[in-house]
């Protein structure tokens, strides 16, 4: 590995490599990416055809199925390859971040209140079913129109759709999911989940830019926001599996240096038939985040007399392909970029990013583990020109689970969380323990790195006051 500047390496190409490996990281990041195999993930990923510039790890990279978890890859349109492994199981796992006009007071003094009233209306854990009146019957619409067509039905607002990423909606064909999959999610719109998806009150702690952190709604801080982490359920993860299967039935492993980067031409009629499912369930996590959000508008309307301050910042994919036009040796290209674990980072005057934003940048949302902060960046056009316009997603875990449950015991994660003020609902002590902020990397640098490389510029630092786990 060759060192490129203090937190840029790079793995060259070597054996079947069709380009080098580009890691973003400092050296302590770094040692704990050498603790798994997020490198050798980086350098088999270099071999998949169509692949352009480089095969990327984001900051906060650790192992994952195919891709590590915070890889990035773009490939040709035309002659490159889909990959659901590249993509992931919880399809559009994503972020959406709430400002509001309540002081970090107002909303401390009402928090139990408000954690309990969302924990009942948006329920969290393992194959929970949701409290919206849309179920099976639905779903050909949330498939192919997504959050869209939820506020079409008056669970929302305009400004909703036009700050998510996409507006809400990607290209999708309900008839390429499964019967299978649409089974798995009818009962799950607008519910949280489980794992590392939460509810999170939080409070401005610090503003890095002034401007744009009032562009972005902002005010100063002792302000609280809320913040939401969740993605398209069980319907998600049927359309990964039944893909995988199919693209190894029809394509075969040999010639792979891993069987879990399966992957079909992206111009074929199976890879096409991927694409569309793929958007169909990033469809529908947009729609699941739509339902959210109505009901956490109610609890505050509710408990605090008041909903209207309570206007989307931005709602960011992770796992999730791309098509996308960039700059590639001096001329434009269109790409299809994976960004398993990652968040997309647009500079200004992108045509992508919502007119309210264009003339700063897109937010890019990172969000902590519990008890550590969360931060909102800019992307910028130097991330466009290093990394596909891709950075970080979150801190990144650095225990697995069953490593976290031996290791910390959730009911005494709960008390060391409310000495630090925060308060956390969830379903069980033992997810708690999964998801303990000791469990992941440390987010403060992970954020670091990212601003110091250019991947995307911070603006502003959250401090969680109340969480929901899942």
């Amino acid at each position: 590995m060759e060192r490129i500047d203090d937190n840029t390496w790079e793995v060259p190409m070597e054996g079947a490599m069709r380009v080098p490996g580009r890691i973003f990281a400092s050296e302590n990041l770094l040692e704990l990416m050498k603790k798994d195999r997020t490198l050798t993930q980086v350098r088999n990923v270099a071999c998949l055809p169509g692949i352009i510039k480089a095969s990327f790890a984001m900051p906060d990279a650790h192992q994952g199925y195919g891709f590590s978890i915070g890889g990035v890859a773009a490939f040709d349109f035309n002659e490159g390859i889909v990959s659901p492994g590249g993509v992931g199981y919880d399809i559009n796992c994503s972020v959406r971040l709430i400002r509001t006009d309540f002081t970090v007071k107002e909303v401390i003094e009402k928090r139990t209140e408000i954690l309990d009233a969302v924990f009942k209306s948006v329920p969290p854990g393992v194959g929970k079913k949701g409290n919206s009146p849309f179920g099976a019957d639905a779903l050909p619409e949330i498939l192919e129109k997504g959050s869209g067509w939820i506020v079409d039905q008056g669970f929302g607002r305009r400004s909703d759709i036009d700050r998510t990423e996409e507006n809400g909606c990607m290209d999708a064909d309900n008839e390429a999911i499964s019967d299978k999959a649409k089974k798995r999610g009818a009962s799950q719109v607008g519910t949280l989940g489980s794992g590392n998806h939460f509810f999170e009150l939080q409070a401005v702690e610090k503003i890095f830019d002034e401007k744009i952190a009032k562009t972005f709604g902002f005010t100063g801080p002792d302000q609280a926001v809320v913040m939401v982490h969740c993605g398209s359920r069980g319907l998600g993860h049927q359309v990964a599996s039944d893909y995988i299967k199919q693209m190894e039935q029809k394509y075969g492993i040999e010639g792979l240096p891993d069987r879990e980067l399966i992957h079909a031409p992206i111009q074929s009629e199976l890879g096409q038939a991927y694409f569309k499912a793929m958007g169909g369930a990033a469809n529908f996590g947009f729609a699941n985040k739509q339902i959210i959000t109505h009901h956490i508008r109610e609890a505050f309307e509710k408990i605090l007399g008041s909903s209207d301050s309570m206007d989307v910042v931005y709602d960011v994919c992770h796992n999730i392909a791309k098509k996308e036009l960039h700059r590639v040796d001096g001329r434009s290209r269109m790409v299809c970029v994976h960004r398993k674990g990652a968040t997309r980072s647009f500079g200004p005057g992108r045509e992508e990013v919502p007119s309210v934003y264009r003339s700063v940048g897109q937010p890019v949302l990172i969000p902590g583990s519990m008890g550590t902060a969360s931060y909102v960046l800019v992307g910028t056009k130097e991330a466009e020109q290093k990394s596909f316009g891709s950075t970080a997603h979150g801190a990144g875990r650095v225990m697995s689970r069953s490593q976290a449950i031996q290791t910390y015991d959730g009911e005494e994660v709960v008390k060391d969380l409310a000495k630090k003020g925060i308060e956390v609902k969830g379903t069980s002590f033992r997810g708690i323990a999964e998801e303990t902020y000791q469990a992941y990397k440390d987010v403060d640098e992970v954020v670091r790195v990212s601003d110091e490389v250019g991947l995307g510029k911070m603006v502003v630092k959250l401090r969680p006051i109340g969480v929901i786990k899942g």
